[in-house]
């Protein structure tokens, strides 16, 4: 059973995660807009540059490091478990098997060979 302390930050980043997606969306296209122009055309483009350079930092400053995904751990929601959890249930190895035994899990049964 994982602190409490440590289910409520996971909470606490999903929420952020939630918060700063449209900001975090509308960085990344443009970005990408950018990046693109650069491949598909040739010469100088110190302003195409200069701009993803500010992007950047507009994306650093008012982004918090918490609110990217990628900072995100997948943890059983019965448990807070944060290793073997299987992600279409979102339930840790333990809680998974017992309540595949209980029948709570539709779809799911024991198999032995």
């Amino acid at each position: 059973m994982a602190k409490k302390s440590i289910k409520e930050r996971e909470l606490k980043r999903e929420l952020l995660v939630k918060k700063f997606a449209p900001l975090r969306d509308e960085i990344k296209k443009r970005l990408s807009e950018l990046y693109a122009l650069l491949v598909n055309t040739d010469g100088e483009h110190t302003e195409v540059y200069a701009e993803i350079d500010a992007l950047q930092r507009k994306y650093d400053l008012k982004v918090p490091r918490n609110a990217t995904v990628k900072r995100l751990r997948n943890r059983c929601r019965m448990t807070g478990r944060g290793r073997g959890v299987y992600r279409k249930f979102r339930l840790g190895r333990s809680m998974l098997r017992e309540a595949a035994m209980m029948g709570l899990v539709p779809g799911v049964r024991k198999s032995s060979w």
